[in-house]
């Protein structure tokens, strides 16, 4: 089979080498990809959001599937391009993307039909949030309504700190068009997990359970980012809760979407908060997380195609998922400066295969390039240090291992990456 994959991240990285594990793969091409996936397939010149040139490509080339990994071809429709022009791609449509691509609409949604959320309302005007925001208690979560590269979420523990990202998102526009619309909802407490599941649009099949840590520092502090790191199977999470999440929010969502008209097909990422009251949700996400896509991948033995043909024959609820039975751990490795304003082009040093031998762990590229044969950092977010074992102390143990063998200047990386992951699980 001829595979087309879109993206250039740790994500993308991680899908190229389990894609490359089908031996039904001939020939996988990577648009854009990095110098991690140069190594598993062919790397394309064509950006993963330039639908015109990407088209013309695949009308030429005929991929048997395509798999997209970032959500911004999604919302600007390429699912429905290619499937017009007679493509098979595994993403969801433009209408589900918008899940995504605005947080207001998701909010709607949520509220609507009686998805377990925080309180909280939408606003197009500042005007209108600034004297909502000083009536309601803090602190406050503040989002943008469009996609922000997992920046545009802001807590504000105070009037003047709200006041404050109300103003720098909707009047300042740091996020561009993306802030002509906000959320404004109670800042929830308990434990983030991050549920990834499979869905045709009437069957849900669900993936190792993660566990992301999105603050910069360590003890989740500073700034908050795409994601510092993952474990998986997060086993924190009770038999009791994992079904009430499916009984109380995933089936239920699924349900809303389809009385919406909405036709979601594709990886579906509940962002959830085990808070007092219950399950929460916090955001969906309409392709697969990054970092937990570098530590989940490693636990799943059912090929993506397979997942993939399973998801468009809308037969998903017939094909048996397969796992290991390991653990895994992801560290990424970030540029000095990140997330608010990251120095890059430093030169790596240890970032290759031959540095990293042992068989369970590998290094996902993301933020790295290639200049004049010298790989340097060319993102925010260099790369994921992924290691599995049977046992998580050993697998973070190896993570940990690997990363003493990367270097670059400046480099960030936290150090209690799944630190206490074997806490009992969380009830109900």
């Amino acid at each position: 089979m001829k595979i087309l994959l879109l993206g250039s991240g740790g994500r993308e990285h991680a899908i190229a080498w389990h894609l490359k594990k089908d031996p039904r793969v001939t020939a996988l091409f990577i648009a854009p990809g990095n110098p991690g996936t140069a190594e598993l397939g062919t790397n394309l010149p064509i950006a993963a959001a330039d639908l015109p040139a990407l088209l013309a490509w695949a009308r030429k080339e005929k991929p048997d599937l395509t798999f997209v990994g970032p959500e911004a071809p999604l919302c600007l429709g390429l699912a429905d391009l290619f499937e017009e022009n007679g493509l098979p791609v595994f993403g969801p449509n433009r209408n589900a993307a918008r899940l995504e691509g605005s947080k207001v609409l998701t909010k709607q949604i949520f509220q609507k039909h009686g998805i377990p959320t925080a309180p909280g309302a939408c606003f197009t005007s500042a005007l209108d949030a600034y004297r909502y925001s000083q009536g309601q208690p803090y602190p406050q979560v503040i989002k943008a309504d469009g996609l922000a590269a997992g920046k545009g979420v802001i807590i504000a523990r105070n009037p003047e700190e709200a006041t404050k990202a109300i103003y720098n998102i909707m009047e300042r526009r740091v996020f561009g068009e993306a802030g002509a619309a906000i959320v404004i909802e109670e800042c929830l407490t308990g434990p983030e997990v991050s549920f990834l599941a499979i869905t045709d649009g009437q069957n849900l099949q669900l993936l190792p359970l993660a566990q992301d840590h999105k603050r910069i520092g360590d003890n989740d502090t500073g700034a908050n980012t795409g994601g510092m790191g993952a474990y998986a199977p997060a086993r924190f999470l009770s038999e009791e809760v994992r079904q009430e999440i499916i009984d109380r929010v995933l089936t239920p969502l699924l349900a809303a979407l389809r009385a919406e008209g909405i036709d979601y097909q594709g990886i579906l990422y509940a962002g959830l908060m085990l808070a007092p009251q219950g399950p929460q949700m916090l955001e969906i996400n309409v392709r697969l997380g990054d970092p937990e896509t570098q530590v989940v991948l490693p636990l799943l033995e059912t090929s993506l195609i397979d997942i993939a043909q399973a998801v468009r024959a809308r037969k998903l609820g017939t094909l048996q998922l397969r796992f290991n039975d390991l653990s895994a751990v992801g560290i990424v490795l970030a540029a000095p400066g990140y997330p608010e304003a990251p120095r890059l082009g430093g030169a790596i040093e240890g970032l290759t295969p031959s540095n990293l031998p042992a068989a369970n762990r590998i290094v996902f590229h993301a933020g790295t390039q290639l200049e004049n044969g010298t790989l340097v950092t060319s993102g925010g977010r260099v790369a994921t240090v992924t290691a599995w074992d049977r046992d998580f102390a050993a697998a973070r143990q190896s993570a940990y291992q690997a990363v003493r063998t990367v270097n670059f200047e400046g480099m960030q990386f936290r150090t209690d990456i799944g630190a206490g992951a074997g806490t009992a699980p969380a009830q109900a």
